[in-house]
């Protein structure tokens, strides 16, 4: 037997590997609307538009790792107080000190304050964009389920009826900056541990971005404050992811 007909099963096998199309070959191909690169990546953009791939390793500057800190609040232990402006969270431990973590908040229009409480808590969370912002971007997919690929990380803090949540990240290099559409990112490695931190109830405060902000939220009547929007524009709760 020659040498040639002796490889002719392997000769089939390349063959049939390089008759597959680009399309076949591509598991984020049956995506609606995604005509292009650029579009099939955005098919697993961020909640906030951004585009986010699976996290790739990158070291937090010094003052946004996890780190316990002097912290002088009223607020009880147990208490999540978000500093918007300085893009810190801080959960109350006692006794002058507190846990502070880097987070990523609400680009200019997406911030809010206020307070909440954690309604329900998720491990890996699903991922279900919202009609308005399928309107917005319709080649985003409709569900994506949790995983390594899922722009809402390893856990997800669910804040009251609203649609805000605090949620891992796998762009860990967009922990400091004001990229959000009102939720607050954290490191995948970070949400963690203050998941296992804290308890569905824990009472959730959020300072507002702008120093004004606070005077003009003394005039909102109480029921109305557990959640005040900031910004130039009237942004409604179920456009923020």
């Amino acid at each position: 037997m020659t040498n040639a007909v002796r490889h002719l099963p392997l000769l089939a096998l390349i063959a049939g590997f390089a008759a597959i199309t680009p399309a076949s070959a591509n598991p984020l191909s049956f995506l609606p609307f995604a005509q292009s690169d650029e579009e099939t990546s955005l098919a697993y953009a961020a909640p906030d538009d951004e585009v986010v791939h699976e996290e790739q390793p990158f070291e937090l500057p010094a003052h946004l790792k996890r780190q316990v800190v002097n912290y002088d609040t009223r607020e009880a232990p147990g208490t999540i107080i978000i500093d918007t402006p300085k893009t810190y969270l801080y959960l109350v431990l006692g006794n002058g000190r507190a846990m502070r973590y880097g987070i990523g908040v609400g680009r200019d229009g997406f911030t809010w304050s206020g307070t909440e409480k954690i309604a329900s808590k998720s491990e890996w969370p699903d991922w279900r964009p919202p009609a308005a912002m399928i309107s917005r971007q319709p080649y985003l997919p409709r569900f994506v389920a949790g995983g390594t690929h899922n722009p809402l990380g390893a856990r997800a803090l669910y804040l009251g009826a609203s649609q805000y949540r605090i949620h891992g990240t796998n762009a860990p290099q967009t922990i400091g900056k004001r990229v959000s559409s009102g939720c607050i990112r954290m490191t995948n490695e970070d949400v963690t541990d203050l998941y296992s931190r804290v308890n569905v109830g824990s009472k959730v405060v959020v300072l507002p971005a702008r120093a004004g902000a606070r005077a003009n939220e003394e005039k909102v009547p109480p029921k109305a404050r557990a959640v005040r929007l900031e910004g130039p524009s009237v942004i409604r709760a179920s456009d923020l992811y």
